[in-house]
């Protein structure tokens, strides 16, 4: 029998998955690290940290499978996007890297826009000049760390860092590559006209690969380190999202997904590239050769139950111990009791400001309707419901581009939960099913990585093999008109409250 393994270097932690070819989990490992926040709204992580993941659940992979490494067929890797991790000329990590969620570059993206213009912006990379992209970051590090700038001799992102390690391989592709803001969306290559005008020599740049193209061989040192046999294909893989869209059969036109990690991003396929003028959605190159996807993002998904969780349900927290469930499934079963509306309050979830489709980093969160009457319960609804709304905005969005949905699937922790689930259904008035793997990118990447071992001849074709639908949500009629009252209301006020947010952003 042969057998792909899927790495995917998250921000919590790196997962390695090994499945057989009909995408069955054999056996999967995973390794937590640190987040280091050094100044409010910056976060970085080490580079080392997912490299001793990577090693270790690769070991583990290998030694409790049992499988013959030779069967062994090919890696695929997903990864966090937008992180900028540095080399020096001796291939070391210059400093620690700078990951998606940091916000320091508000005067960077302020350059990019002056020295290109907002427009041209949009034009060559899809998206205008965004605070958690790479280019805003390798900006910051040319003004505030000259010395550091000075060393670099290559630019690499997390997962392509890890390739690197794996292979002595410099490369990237198409969908990772779409998030670093200097990448041709349209003509899926690096633009020289963007490199020019932000003065970053195209040297410190790795080569740019479609998704399922093999792009180096395990070394022989890695080999020894883990297990694996020497000489095994790595693919170029996907960043998170589009690794997770393969990895849940979103390979065609009319697909979508949503997922409700610590951010939550509805995703729509399309063989034809589609841009928002107005820069609301990302447009990104796809893992499928020659298609793109479209993107919305929520920043604060399920970081907003994480973040109520956290800091109000130590009780539901002993209980669910006691029980030995998750947290989760008490404050879901809290919130199911509550109806639609959650009492007359909503949640705007902007806890870390908001890309989609406001685009704004002072916004922050907001309780509106706030009374004496409300229990614990309608604040854990409300939540729910606000991420829901949300993620509606970016649903608005894609069909006003004129890209149809008739098929989204949930993934993520969020996705889990048949009450969150339920709300999405009703709120963009479509089924929305699970899948029966739960692995998500690492699935999606091992499929790739398939694909580039000739194990299936294209990633539609791997995804038709491997990816079987599970439960399907459908809308409950009546509900579909009493959340379209509230999510009206729900958009009227980030609007009433948009100055506000910035004046208190400068208290």
């Amino acid at each position: 029998m042969e057998y792909l393994i899927g790495i995917d270097i998250g921000t919590s932690g790196t997962k390695t998955v090994l499945f057989d070819t009909d995408g069955n989990t054999v056996v999967s490992s995973t390794v937590e690290y640190p987040l280091y926040q050094p100044h409010n709204g910056w976060a970085e992580q080490d580079p080392a940290d997912w490299w001793n993941a990577t090693v270790q659940t690769l070991s583990d992979c290998v030694s409790k499978s049992g499988v013959n490494p030779a069967d062994i067929k090919g890696i695929g890797l997903s990864g966090q996007m937008h992180g900028l991790v540095m080399l020096d000329e001796h291939n070391e990590v210059i400093r620690k890297s700078i990951i998606w969620c940091d916000q320091r570059t508000g005067k960077e993206v302020e350059e990019i826009t002056a020295k290109v213009g907002r427009e041209k912006m949009i034009e060559i990379t899809a998206n205008p000049a965004i605070t958690g992209f790479t280019a805003a970051k390798i900006l910051w590090v040319r003004n505030n760390e000259p010395e550091n700038y000075a060393k670099c001799r290559h630019i690499l992102l997390p997962k392509d860092y890890i390739r690197f390690m794996l292979t002595g391989e410099y490369a990237t592709e198409v969908s990772d590559a779409s998030g670093m803001q200097l990448l041709d969306v349209p003509g899926r290559c690096w633009s020289d006209e963007l490199l020019g005008l932000l003065d970053i020599d195209k040297s410190l740049l790795a080569k740019v690969y479609e998704s399922p193209e093999v792009t180096g061989k395990v070394t022989a040192q890695v080999a020894a380190m883990t297990g694996l046999r020497e000489g095994t294909i790595v693919v170029g893989g996907a960043g998170d999202n589009a690794a997770a869209a393969v990895g849940t059969g979103i390979v065609e036109d009319g697909k979508a997904f949503t997922t409700i990690g610590t951010s939550g991003v509805v995703f729509a396929h399309t063989s034809d590239i589609s841009i928002d003028p107005k820069g609301r959605v990302h447009t990104f190159c796809c893992a499928v050769p020659g298609c793109w996807h479209i993107m919305g993002v929520t920043q604060g998904a399920g970081l907003s139950l994480k973040w109520f969780r956290d800091n109000f349900c130590q009780e539901e927290i002993a209980q669910a111990e006691k029980e030995g469930v998750d947290p989760y499934y008490i404050m879901d079963n809290m919130a199911a009791k509550v109806p639609v509306g959650s009492n007359r309050l909503l949640y705007l979830p902007y806890l870390m400001g908001e890309r989609t489709p406001h685009l704004d980093t002072d916004c922050r969160g907001v309780f509106f309707g706030l009374s004496a009457i409300h229990q614990k319960a309608d604040l854990i609804r409300a939540v729910l419901e606000g991420v829901s709304y949300s993620l509606r905005d970016c649903i608005e969005i894609i069909r006003e581009m004129g890209t149809e949905i008739d098929d989204m699937m949930a993934c993520g922790g969020g996705g889990t939960s048949p009450l969150w689930r339920s709300m999405l259904a009703d709120l963009f008035n479509c089924n929305v099913s699970t899948v029966n793997s739960k692995e998500g990118p690492a699935l999606g990447v091992a499929i790739l990585a398939g694909v580039g071992a000739g194990i299936y001849p294209s990633v539609e074709e791997g995804c038709r093999r491997v990816i079987k639908k599970n439960k399907t949500q459908a809308p409950t009629a009546e509900n579909i008109d009493k959340y379209e009252a509230f999510y009206r209301l729900y958009v009227k006020l980030y609007p009433a409250l948009k100055d506000e947010f910035k004046e208190l952003a400068a208290l």
